[in-house]
């Protein structure tokens, strides 16, 4: 079996310049098509009890999703140490968290593109580029925060 080579340490400014590749065009897209806007307005009703509805859903699912990566960010800071590589064959947090994670992200990204899709002024092309702009938005954003080194297994 060969070595595993260690990565590199990326210095946090140039992981955040690599970030960039999804903040900007996320805040853009966000910004020039209104999406935040229109999930305000269907939050608060104005497009219908239903849209509402799924507004609100789509909310609580986007702050999951948030909450999820926080908490995987969450054990480096705690000292455990995730096996990214093997989260399916472990009785660990990741077993779980993972396919809640994925779970949260495909429904409330579904959620937000037909709730906006179909009642609100967006229509289905930019509520798609839209939703997509605000979910690469938040990655982004949460991509920025530095995590302590672990010690790789060799």
């Amino acid at each position: 079996m060969a070595p595993q080579t260690l990565p590199e340490h990326v210095p946090w400014p140039v992981h955040a310049a690599r970030q960039l590749k999804y903040v900007i065009p996320g805040a853009v897209a966000t910004y020039y098509i209104g999406t935040l806007g229109e999930l305000r307005r269907t939050c608060n009703g104005e497009n219908g009890s239903i849209a509402k509805t799924g507004a609100l859903g789509a909310g609580v699912l986007g702050l999951t999703t948030v909450a999820l990566f926080l908490y995987v960010i969450l054990l480096r800071f705690l000292g455990r140490e995730p096996d990214y590589r093997s989260w399916r064959n472990s009785s660990g947090a990741l077993s779980t968290v993972i396919p809640a994670l994925t779970g949260s992200i495909v429904v409330g990204w579904l959620l937000a593109v037909a709730t906006l899709g179909q009642w609100s002024s967006l229509g289905y092309i930019q509520s798609v580029i839209g939703v997509t702009g605000v979910y690469a938005l938040t990655v982004g954003l949460l991509g920025l925060i530095p995590v302590p080194k672990t010690k790789h297994k060799s």
